[in-house]
């Protein structure tokens, strides 16, 4: 999977694909991530990239011709699978979105900033509107590691065991089950007899009445 990230912050988005996951992601080829600067695009001597909104009001837009001239000169050299924007009102981000975009070869994702965009890159461009929750950030920097991190784990070879991914929560639209490691007694609280039982059938079993209950219990707007 090849990722492209369109950014005015690029700076903001170092630190999270450096490290953990995500890095031994890129080493070991499975991914790779490219973050763009989009004042590089910028025809002004100042790399201006934003401007006063028409119609007067607070705040300032990203203008569409540097952000048009970055996805422009990407899309010239390979065919994306999606072009993906960063916004507060676009569909929210769940697994179900993750293990879709997971699955693609080249994606390009634009972090909104400032106020956001002109309306014609997304009327242009964007062929997909994500959202990681109803609240707003200063940009889509770190809405944007937090989609690629959902859909990187997906990729196979990436996690060390494949099939931690497939029991995560929401995979199945219900919530994972407890879990427990060492020591079996703490304090005199104590891990479940059935999970060092040895009885497979019986700790999945238990597992899945877990993962229901929980899930009726804290989300039963899953069901």
């Amino acid at each position: 999977m090849r990722i492209d990230i369109l950014s005015v912050v690029p700076e903001l988005l170092e630190s999270p694909f450096d490290a953990s996951i995500l890095k031994r992601a890129q080493d070991a080829n499975s991914v790779e991530v490219n973050i763009h600067n989009i004042r590089d695009y910028s025809s002004n001597r100042y790399k201006q990239v934003d401007d006063y909104p028409y119609g007067g009001g607070a705040g300032m837009v990203l203008m569409i011709e540097p952000i048009a001239k970055c996805i422009e000169s990407l899309q010239a050299q390979r065919k994306y699978d999606a072009v993906v924007y960063m916004t507060p009102d676009g569909q929210q981000l769940n697994q179900k979105t993750a293990n879709h975009f997971s699955l693609f070869k080249n994606i390009i994702i634009l972090c909104g900033h400032y106020k956001g965009v002109d309306q014609r890159v997304r009327d242009l461009f964007i062929t997909d509107e994500i959202s990681v929750g109803d609240y707003v950030l200063s940009g889509g920097e770190l809405a944007a590691a937090v989609f690629c991190d959902a859909m990187i784990r997906l990729i196979p070879g990436v996690l060390g065991n494949e099939t931690s991914a497939l029991t995560d929560s929401f995979q199945d639209n219900l919530l994972a089950p407890p879990i427990y490691t060492r020591p079996a007694d703490y304090k005199g609280h104590q891990v479940p007899d059935i999970l060092t039982s040895g009885n497979t059938p019986k700790v999945e079993q238990w597992r899945e009445e877990q993962s229901l209950n929980r899930t009726q219990k804290l989300r039963p707007d899953l069901f």
